[in-house]
Formats: structure tokens, sequence, C-alpha cells
């Protein structure tokens, strides 16, 4: 599904007004009368018990808060306008729409001042439901003064409220909160997804997000080229293939698995394992030869590679020409789950990244040990996907989590293009970056995969979806959706907290039957 940015909103807008013919004040009805149908199907209880206040801003996206009060008013439902200007104000459609109000009778309150406010407050006060039309996507700066004062107001009555677009106050291409922001019952977006309304926090803000259709035709809105997407069943389910009968351990491909060290070596099996769980038919399990004993009952279907290693058992960097040729064969190769932070292993790993000729999925202590040699990247010869937490990213990108969780899609976007790979940046809503520019965001996953391990699944389960054929962006895309939605299903079987990374590991097979297209592999 198709995620886009306020301006890229606007343009698609514009488009169709000037391209295709169809006027902005069509467009603005269209979303009008779109958003009152979702609302009204959405108000509890009868609608003649309710009475409605629509806050109303001077742009368009009160215009379109205008044509919701009309729309209700027409329907018997006690409705009122509060126009947070002067009638003079507002101009072009949105005046348009307004006057219609005034033909029809209705109530409609300046409040252009705090005065005005404190004169109506009252009225206010006897409204069950309000219809957020205050700011949309417009937003360029935070919320102060009067509307800030008057956003937190209706978010202390604890009543229903809609939102028109956007919930006033939320950035609508970073997800950030802008000062104050309206905490939405219902937000009824129009024509797509907003990038702020599908990561946090502003997934918080946004209450159960609808999608009203106004009439943007399909091959304007693929003249935009927005390139993000959000992470759909439908979507991951075309990337699955039905297996051929007579396929072998061969066809599905040999995965080398780097990893582990003394006190790690659970990273290790898992990441193997998962491999194997997500389909791989093969796994290499490559450790510091004193774990090879501990980690062979951990993970009896897969081989194992004893390497050489430094006195404190982390791998040496004389484990180089074994891995190398080792690696001869191998689909893909992972990198790091449990690798440690030895001056030996981090050397290993720099030595790999830049000699390596096939995929490689880079993670945890992998990625510590490029982050001082971050250059190493770019003088690589193979194709690779990182997958780091914010806090590894922030590493990579020599800032803090702070900044980093404060534009997760544009640090993503950059790190990707600049480190010529695609980047998996985990967390709630886990972004997915391509160095072209393309990012996908992953609405599955729940709180209670916040432990130990869970990277190392996903490591695992991305290696076994390249090893099977997938190319990088798919398998980024589709192993990260098939994690969460693992997750989310025992969440749902098991509980909210308290299912391990091991869980999760064993629901993959399950969860990833149910993206054939007919069922059934075989």
């Amino acid at each position: 599904m198709r995620v886009v940015t306020a301006d890229q909103m606007r343009e698609m807008d514009r488009l169709t007004i000037e391209s295709f013919g169809i006027p902005g004040r069509v467009l603005m009805e269209n979303a009008g009368r779109g958003a009152a149908k979702l609302f009204m199907e959405d108000f509890p209880g009868p609608l003649d018990e309710h009475r409605v206040g629509v806050i109303a801003g001077r742009g368009n996206n009160g215009g379109d808060g205008h044509v919701i009060a009309r729309c209700l008013h027409q329907r018997g439902i006690k409705t009122v306008v509060y126009l947070l200007c002067r009638r003079g104000d507002v101009v072009g459609d949105a005046a348009a729409n307004l006057s219609l109000l005034d033909s029809m009778g209705m109530d409609v309150f300046e409040i252009p001042d705090a005065e005005a406010f404190l004169r109506h407050k009252e009225s206010w006060l006897r409204q069950t439901v309000f219809i957020d039309a205050i700011l949309g996507t417009g937003l360029s700066s935070d919320v102060k003064g009067r509307i800030k004062d008057i956003i937190r107001f209706i978010n202390d009555l604890k009543r229903p409220v809609y939102s028109v677009d956007m919930p006033s106050g939320l950035d609508s291409d970073t997800g950030r909160i802008r000062g104050e922001c309206i905490r939405a019952h219902v937000t009824a977006t129009f024509g797509f997804p907003k990038i702020g309304q599908v990561i946090f926090p502003g997934a918080e803000y946004v209450g159960r997000l609808d999608v009203v259709d106004i009439g943007i035709p399909r091959h304007i809105a693929d003249q935009v080229h927005a390139k993000q997407r959000l992470i759909t069943p439908e979507y991951v389910q075309t990337l699955f293939k039905p297996r051929k009968p007579d396929a072998h351990k061969g066809d599905a491909g040999h995965v080398l698995v780097i990893a582990g060290s003394p006190g790690k070596t659970g990273a290790a099996a898992m990441a193997g394992m998962s491999a194997m769980r997500t389909g791989a038919g093969l796994v290499t399990i490559g450790i510091p030869k004193g774990i090879n004993r501990i980690i062979e009952p951990l993970a009896i279907e897969a081989m194992t590679l004893p390497l050489p290693e430094s006195e404190n058992g982390s791998l040496d960097i004389k484990a180089f020409d074994e891995i190398q040729k080792c690696a001869q064969g191998k689909r893909c190769m992972a990198i790091g789950p449990g690798l440690g932070v030895d001056s030996r292993t981090k050397k290993l790993v720099r030595a790999l990244v830049a000699d390596a000729r096939i995929p490689l999925i880079i993670d945890a202590d992998g990625l510590n040990a490029l982050a001082e040699g971050a250059g190493v990247f770019k003088k690589s010869p193979a194709p690779m996907i990182i997958t780091p937490h914010p806090g590894e990213m922030a590493k990579l990108a020599r800032t803090s989590v702070k900044e980093i969780q404060k534009d997760r899609i544009g640090w993503a976007r950059r790190l990707s293009r600049d480190m010529n790979a695609h980047l998996v940046l985990k967390g709630a809503k886990t972004i997915v970056a391509s160095p072209d520019g393309g990012i996908h965001i992953n609405p599955s996953g729940n709180p209670g995969m916040a432990s130990g391990g869970m990277g190392d699944v996903l490591t695992g389960v991305i290696a076994g979806l390249l090893a099977q054929g997938f190319d990088l962006e798919e398998a980024a895309v589709s192993g990260v959706f098939l994690h969460a939605s693992a997750g989310d299903d025992l969440a749902e079987k098991q509980g909210a907290i308290g299912f391990l990374a091991t869980d999760v590991m064993e629901q993959i097979p399950r969860r990833m039957d149910g993206l054939f297209k007919k069922g059934r592999r075989y």
C-alpha cells in the first residue's frame, strides 16, 4: 500500500485539478462526504442523540470540516461549527463551503481569540462528539498559543474526537508531535495514508485509520513516484511461490552464519535454526571452536564449522581463509549474532565484508565492528542487508539515539543510500530502506517482542529467504513481516508478554504457510 508525504499528496491534488480537470472543490466535496460517512458509521449510539462540534481552521482542512458539518446537518444531527478565525480570513473552496452553512442557517461561531473561546466555552462543553478540522497536513511548525490551548482542552474532555485527514498537531512526514496533538478516536485520511500516521509516536494519536477515496486517478498517483509503502500480507504473499514437487535441499540454498562467542552461543544457534525454519535447504554455522560442543546440540539440523579463536574464546582473524573457503557455493552469509567485541573479531568482520562475493546480512556485533570503519560498506563488492536497532544505527550515523528516533525514515533512507545497503531499522514500526530511496514500513509486531534474541531470529529469517532466491529487498521486507506477524500470532494465542525468541522461530513455518497462494507448498 502506498504511503505519502504531505508534499506528495498536495502534488497529486494539483495534478488532478490541473491535468485531469477535476476541480478542487469537487475533491473537497468528495473528501468531506467520505469522511462524514465514516464518522456517522462509527458514532456510538443513535445519531440523533449526539451533539457534534466541528472545529474548523482557516485552510482547506477547515473547508473539509464545513462539508462534513453540512452532511451531518442534512442527516438531522445537531451540529455546530467553531471557526478558529474570522470569516473574512477564509478563502477559496473553504470559503465557498462555509457560505453554504450560512445559507442552511447553521450555527457558526467565530473563535478568533482567547476571549471568544471563553465566551463560547459552555457551548463546547455541551457537545458529545468533536470533529477536528483545524490543521490537517499543512503543519510546518509547532502548535502554540490559542490553538495549543484548544487542542489540550479537547483532549482533556475525553470525548470522541474524529480527525479530518490528520490529527491536528501531528507532523505528516515524521510522526512527531508538534507542541500539542489531538488524540483521535478515528482519523479519516484522504487519498493515501501519510507517513506520520503509520509510525510512532504519531500512530498512537491517530486512532483507527480509514482512507477516503477522493478521486485521484491511478495514473496521476503513479506520476508522483511516492517511494514509501506499507507492508501488507497481500504484497508479501505475491513474493512467495509454491515449491516444485521434486524440489531438493540444494534448490533451497545453503546459508553460512558467522556468529557466537562465549556466553552468546544462543544467538548463533537461533540465527542458524531460524534460517532453516524459514526454508533454507542447508545451514552451516561458523563459530569459535571452543563453543562447538555447545552449539551442536542446540542446532542439530544445521552443520557447524569450528573456527580459530583468540585467547578469550572469540573468533580470530586467523579464521578468515577458512571462512572464505566455506563461503564458496553458499547463497548468502549472515555475520554478527553474538560475535562479541574482541578487537580481532572486529578485524575479521571488516576483512570478510571487504572481500565478500556473496550477499551479506550484517547484524548486532557485526555492525558494531563496522561502525568503526564504515567506509568498508562502500568498498565491499557484495550486496548486503544491515539490520541495526536504534543504538547500532546511532553508532553507524555518528549521532544519538534520540536523533535517530526523531526521524527514523529520514535516517534510514540516508544511511541506506550512503552505505549502498538495504537497511532494516528495527523497533516499533520497523523501517526497510533501499539504496534507491525506497521505504517499506511494517505495521505489525508488538511490545512482547522487546526481548533478547528477537534480532538473531530476524537475521536467520532474512538469510533463509535470500537462500531461496528472494532478492535483497524482497528478503528484507518479507523477513520483517514474517518475523513480526509471527510475534503477533503468539501475542494473541499465548499472551502479550512472556513469549520467547525461540517461540517466534517455531511459529515461522505456520505463518509462512499462509502466504502461499494456494495455502500449501506441495
